[in-house]
């Protein structure tokens, strides 16, 4: 893991807890997320960070929305218009989680993460389930993404809604994406 995303993890983002449990790629997203937020002045990282950084970083990801094209752009564009009118409506809130419709284990965690979300915290706790149910050693971007739209209530599933994508849809289709491989 590069130094500076060691830093930003073991600082207020996700802990040593999760250090050593994210691919190097992960970790950097969670880094830009972090990044993000601060500069947008919101007090934690959530799901629309979480997604921002996984589309602009992660080919998997974008390969389950359809591989970068149009509706990356679209999404992008949403998530970036974030600080200057969509998303408004978010700032001095803190986001919530649909943990019942999330899965198993769903909300256990949510707060462990200071300065994540519960509902960014409870997608990390997806992700790191699903390396444990692989019986791999780092979660990989997909892994947070599947998290994030296990959660149907999470900032990042309504832009998702709002630029048209199915999302019980695209969190059945990451499920079976990880059954196969």
């Amino acid at each position: 893991m590069d130094t500076v995303a060691a830093q930003v993890l073991a600082g207020r983002t996700a802990g040593p807890a999760i250090e050593d449990r994210l691919s190097d790629q992960l970790a950097a997203v969670v880094a830009t997320a972090r990044r993000r937020a601060s500069r947008g002045g919101d007090r934690d990282v959530d799901t629309a960070h979480l997604l921002h950084s996984l589309l602009e970083s992660d080919p998997v990801v974008r390969a389950f929305l359809g591989g970068g094209g149009s509706l990356t752009a679209k999404l992008l564009g949403y998530l970036a218009q974030r600080s200057i009118g969509y998303g408004l409506r978010w700032r001095r809130s803190a986001e919530a989680t649909g943990a019942a419709d999330a899965g198993p284990g769903a909300g256990a965690g949510a707060g462990a993460l200071p300065g994540w979300s519960p509902a960014a915290a409870m997608a990390m706790e997806v992700a790191l389930d699903r390396v444990r149910a692989r019986e791999a050693r780092r979660a990989e971007g997909v892994d947070l993404f599947a998290g994030i739209v296990a959660d149907p209530e999470c900032r990042a599933a309504e832009v998702l809604r709002t630029a048209g994508v199915d999302v019980r849809g695209l969190a059945r289709g990451v499920g079976r994406g990880m059954a196969e491989g």
